[in-house]
């Protein structure tokens, strides 16, 4: 994950095994084979790297055998992902095993709100969005006023609020006012 992240001295490391395909642990004089296929990810483009020496050309071509470029949850294209990825966050959701799997989806308004966000975090914020609204939704389905979503860069809103929700009982005026507390706390 992030491979433009690594240090050029470990790029180095990582390029001789991936030829060799063998490698030696720290201290040890035994050589270990390696079968492993690399996927490696990055947020940055690898060849601009390149070009300003922070990423080894050599390692650069002999991972870009099948690149695969995806564009972020905020292109326009990938708007039909959203409500996907936040089901499958809901259904692998590890931040309340007990509570998430009482939870069986999220109501068309809360994913309505998902869907008008940007995600500047990609899908790290979308999954992080989920997990929260897991701690606070206390009925089968996820609605507006659990999701709490950090979007003070954002002109249009997708945060929830009272004009938002249709039903207003007293849980969910309360719901509401708890996670504009959290929000307004930061």
């Amino acid at each position: 994950d992030e491979i433009s992240e690594m240090p050029l001295d470990l790029q180095a490391k990582l390029l001789r095994v991936l030829q060799e395909k063998t490698f030696r642990k720290v201290g040890g004089t035994k050589t270990i084979t390696c079968k492993a296929t690399i996927i490696a990810s990055s947020n940055r483009n690898l060849l601009e790297e390149v070009k300003n020496k922070k990423f080894r050309q050599d390692l650069y071509y002999r991972l870009n055998i099948c690149p695969i470029k995806l564009p972020p949850l905020r292109h326009e294209r990938r708007k039909q992902d959203i409500p996907l990825l936040a089901k499958y966050f809901l259904r692998n959701s590890t931040v309340w095993p007990q509570k998430s799997k009482k939870i069986k989806s999220l109501t068309p308004l809360a994913l309505e709100a998902l869907e008008k966000h940007s995600w500047p975090g990609n899908a790290r914020e979308l999954k992080n969005v989920i997990d929260r609204a897991v701690l606070l939704e206390s009925t089968e389905k996820i609605g507006l006023s659990s999701i709490v979503i950090d979007d003070e860069n954002e002109e249009t809103s997708a945060k929830p609020g009272y004009n938002q929700t249709q039903d207003l009982s007293l849980a969910t005026a309360e719901r509401e006012l708890i996670a504009r507390a959290l929000r307004e706390a930061d």
